[in-house]
């Protein structure tokens, strides 16, 4: 009896054992898995690259138009003093025209 409660206990780890290993199949499988991940990787890789480079150009032109719309402020103050200026002397003529 304790023979063949023996012969069936190495049977079945055996048929455990062998049931559990990986076949060449199950390998390839996982090697075919790991390749498309590392794929998928490179490619968001790449993604994130090619955002960070549009981010970049982004930026440079948003800094260019706000440097423009600096000067463009600038200048308009600039013939905003000019014209007030203007305005003084005019009225300055006219109001020495009216003394006169």
């Amino acid at each position: 009896m304790k023979k063949s409660l023996l012969v069936i206990s190495m049977m079945l780890a055996l048929a455990i054992a062998v049931g559990g290993c990986a076949t060449k199949g199950d390998l390839e499988e996982v090697q075919a898995r790991e390749k498309m991940i590392g794929a998928k990787a490179d490619q968001a890789a790449q993604d994130a690259e090619a955002a960070k480079a549009a981010a970049e150009e982004a930026m440079a032109k948003a800094n260019e138009a706000a440097a423009r719309a600096e000067e463009a402020v600038k200048r308009a103050e600039e013939r905003e003093r000019i014209a007030d200026e203007k305005a003084r002397q005019a009225d300055i003529i006219f109001q020495n025209s009216m003394k006169k």
